[in-house]
């Protein structure tokens, strides 16, 4: 990722920061103090969470025994998955799913997914488990696919929106996985961020969505696949797709064998009782304005945005293959023209656009390709009503 024009000037002596470095290290590196550095230092003030790190051995013994020490009490804490951090709680007790609604200010009507780090659990959360959803979870767990299947008894109705299925996930991540383990119960947790905002990829992400809401977050580095998981509904004769994400249908129909649709925006978003999360119309949003917009090149990038009436240093640009070239722009982003390492990046970069309260943010539209499917999702969702493509030259 390249940045071409900083977004924000450090307004405060270096030293200081110099000085902070050493009281609140991140692990073993070495921090460059840039504007985005600068502002996580104070968020890291600011936030009344404890921020517990996994560096070393010791270190992730002692974080996973305090997470799991506040989650046998109850509580909710912010833990690191290979998608986005989740804010977890004990999946089996409503009382504890509750303050996941609350801390969020999560609609009750969006349901949870459960985390689960072994197959009696598995067993444990289900009424029904076919040859179907074994097939998949063994093809792709521990990992980023999330399957929804008819709900046990022990599984709280406020966790599945008072609906009779449940998403179920094993993650992949060691710091989830050992949590898990430890409590001896699975976890349900959406993303560690307020509702419908921009999903955390780093724990300073999540400081600054919740620091002020919850006791506790665990600093697992940045999250490997970076948006959410893929949801597969099993529950009918063949499996459909309710949330795309970098398990792409295709990977799934190679373990299927036959074709795997995806579900209609009024078959999943306009349901009564939705059977996922990440459904709602208009989720995964950032504070400014965002599109999306196909061009060739920058002038017919800067035609678009005069018929809209903008300026260019109101504008951030995130691009992947026709980057603009003008200074005059308030930054523009580099991205690589690949689905992991862009899906990795993206929610990062448009963390740091709300960080400087940018209003526009364009994004150059992605390739339309299959591996592509969760990231399109997440934009076209984070855009809402105000995204559009155009044909620019």
């Amino acid at each position: 990722m390249e940045i071409t024009k900083p977004r924000v000037s450090v307004k405060n002596d270096v030293q200081l920061f110099q000085v902070l470095a050493e009281l609140l290290p991140r692990k073993n590196e070495i921090l460059e103090f840039n504007s985005r550095d600068s502002e996580a230092m104070f968020m890291r003030m600011n936030s009344v969470a404890k921020i517990l790190t996994i560096g070393t051995p010791e270190l992730f013994a002692a974080a996973v025994q305090e997470a799991a020490r506040q989650l046998c009490a109850g509580e909710v804490v912010a833990l690191p998955t290979e998608t986005v951090y989740g804010l977890a709680a004990n999946a089996w007790d409503s009382g504890s799913v509750s303050k996941i609604y609350e801390a969020k200010g999560r609609p009750t009507d969006n349901p949870l997914i459960v985390h689960v780090a072994d197959w009696s659990m598995v067993h444990s959360c289900v009424s029904n488990w076919s040859p179907a959803a074994d097939r998949l979870a063994r093809s792709f767990w521990p990992g980023p696919l999330t399957l929804v299947v008819e709900k046990s008894a022990r599984i709280p109705l406020n966790v599945t929106a008072e609906g009779s299925t449940v998403g179920i996930r094993w993650p992949s991540h060691p710091l989830m996985q050992a949590v898990i383990q430890a409590c001896g119960f699975p976890l349900a947790a959406p993303s560690a961020n307020l509702a419908n905002a921009l999903s955390p990829t780093s724990a300073e992400h999540v400081q600054a969505g919740l620091g002020d809401r919850i006791g506790l977050i665990i600093d697992g580095g940045r999250c490997d696949v970076g948006i959410e998981s893929t949801v597969v509904d099993i529950t009918g004769a063949q499996p459909h797709v309710l949330r795309p994400g970098m398990i792409s249908a295709a990977s799934i129909l190679q373990v299927w064998g036959e074709a795997v649709p995806a579900v209609s925006e009024k078959g999943g978003s306009n349901a009564s009782i939705l059977r996922s999360p990440g459904l709602l119309k208009k989720h995964y949003s950032p504070r400014g304005k965002l599109v999306v917009w196909k061009w060739e090149t920058e002038t017919g990038l800067r035609h678009q945005l005069a018929e809209h009436q903008w300026q260019a240093s109101d504008v951030q640009v995130i691009a992947y293959r026709h980057i603009p070239r003008g200074s005059d722009f308030r930054g523009i982003s580099i991205l690589r023209e690949d689905p992991q390492a862009y899906a990795r990046a993206i929610f990062a970069e448009l963390h740091a656009c709300d960080a400087v309260e940018v209003p526009l943010i364009v994004v150059e539209l992605p390739p339309l390709e299959p591996a592509w499917e969760g990231i399109h999702d997440r934009l076209r969702r984070a855009s809402a009503q105000e995204a559009s493509t155009h044909a620019l030259h």
